[in-house]
């Protein structure tokens, strides 16, 4: 079989219409959209399109969206922004499973002055969010709270705490880069100040992204420079790249219930019928609130980069939900925040899905994967173990 791609959610193939339209402001549509003659103003015209186009998925309003180069890029301004526009206030509040986009850049300022308190999760990947409304101060800066986990695709509860949140006349932002495209957005609804998205993760090129600034919130630059984005991120725009995600962005409202149908249908597939043929196997998360695309399963006493390894001979690509590299042997900080015992989050793959699978590819993991696992459960001391204690027991 041709390669099986459900690593989704660390990156997405660029739809064909996406690359259809974005084509020719590669070649023939080159100008600059700042200049003054007719030629740039063709291109001026289609970036005010993918603005409307990205609004309009966002349920915002298009001078409230600022293009930028990535998700990461829009998470570091919303954090920047805040802190720097209300230097009274030296708090953050976020939680212990934001991508490291987020998780890093709050580390990076608490050990420059700012004091960061991380909420914890419950071993399914649920936030306390009692917890993080008593962490509140008055001297609090920003709250930020991802949307959905990029690991275990656990949904958070984003209405209720950014109405929290915004009561207490706090800036909230959202990483919603995994969100967009697969659950229902409308900014105009929500108490949300700053929402971030990459275009990568819904069928766009990598090097473009959104960041979302309701009107009327204090705003301090990241990237200074020109007057591109209405003074808000200085550089000459990414111009293909940002039509292509105003594209992405329409196909996505489209496709919004191929997602959470046949796209859920395919995932709850697969997963059920690796939980029933591969024993101590179990999913790592909320099984009702997460993403209709994505599952996280450990695999007990086994390592998830052999997995991946022996699942790549066979053309099958997905993730680990270990973040191993070469001699380390930790697992992710989002399994180990859930308490995941460290023997089945050492050997979890997560499997995340998009509207180009199909059920064949589903049938062909299911009938791959299990071998894997028992081959290298055949070579695993924890598992021999375990298996002889089960034995006599």
């Amino acid at each position: 079989m041709e390669r099986i791609y459900l690593d989704n959610n660390a990156t997405t193939q660029v739809a064909p219409e996406v690359l259809e339209e974005m084509l020719p402001y590669l070649q023939d549509l080159y100008a600059n959209p700042s200049s003054m003659y007719s030629f740039a103003g063709e291109v001026s015209q289609k970036l005010k399109e993918a603005r409307r186009r990205v609004a309009a998925l966002l349920g915002a309003q298009a001078e409230e969206i600022v293009f930028t180069s990535c998700g990461s890029e829009s998470d570091s301004t919303a954090i920047w922004a805040a802190v720097h526009s209300q230097p009274e206030k030296r708090h953050i509040v976020t939680t212990r499973v934001e991508h490291p986009a987020v998780k890093n850049l709050c580390e990076h300022l608490s050990h420059r002055g700012w004091r960061v308190t991380f909420v914890p999760v419950d071993a399914k990947g649920r936030l306390d969010t009692d917890l993080l409304y008593r962490s509140l101060t008055p001297d609090t800066a920003i709250v930020s709270v991802m949307w959905a986990n990029n690991e275990t695709g656990v949904v958070f509860p984003i209405a209720d705490i950014a109405r929290e949140v915004r009561a207490r006349g706090i800036v909230f932002h959202t990483d919603a880069v995994q969100a967009v495209g697969k659950v229902p957005i409308d900014l105009q609804s929500l108490e949300v100040d700053f929402l971030s998205l990459s275009g990568h993760k819904l069928h766009a090129p990598k090097g473009v992204g959104v960041l979302y600034i309701r009107k009327g919130t204090k705003f301090s630059p990241f990237l200074i420079g020109g007057h591109q984005e209405r003074g808000r991120r200085g550089g000459t725009e990414n111009v293909a790249s940002i039509i292509a995600l105003g594209k992405a962005c329409e196909l996505a409202g489209s496709h919004m219930h191929d997602e959470n149908s046949r796209v859920r249908k395919l995932r709850d597939r697969l997963e059920a019928g690796l939980l029933a043929s591969i024993p101590a196997s179990a999913v790592n998360g909320d099984p009702e609130h997460r993403l209709p695309n994505t599952t996280n399963i450990g695999f007990e006493s086994v390592e998830g980069e052999a997995i991946l390894l022996l699942m790549d001979r066979h053309r099958i690509c997905a993730s680990s939900g270990s973040a191993c590299t070469s001699g380390s042997l930790e697992p992710s900080h989002v399994l180990r925040a859930m308490g995941v015992p460290f023997t089945s989050a050492h050997g979890s793959v997560r499997f995340s899905l998009s509207i180009y699978n199909t059920d064949a590819e589903i049938d062909y993991v299911i009938e791959k994967l299990p071998p894997i696992i028992e081959r290298l459960r055949s070579l695993s001391p924890f598992w021999k173990k375990q298996a002889a204690a089960h034995a006599a027991g």
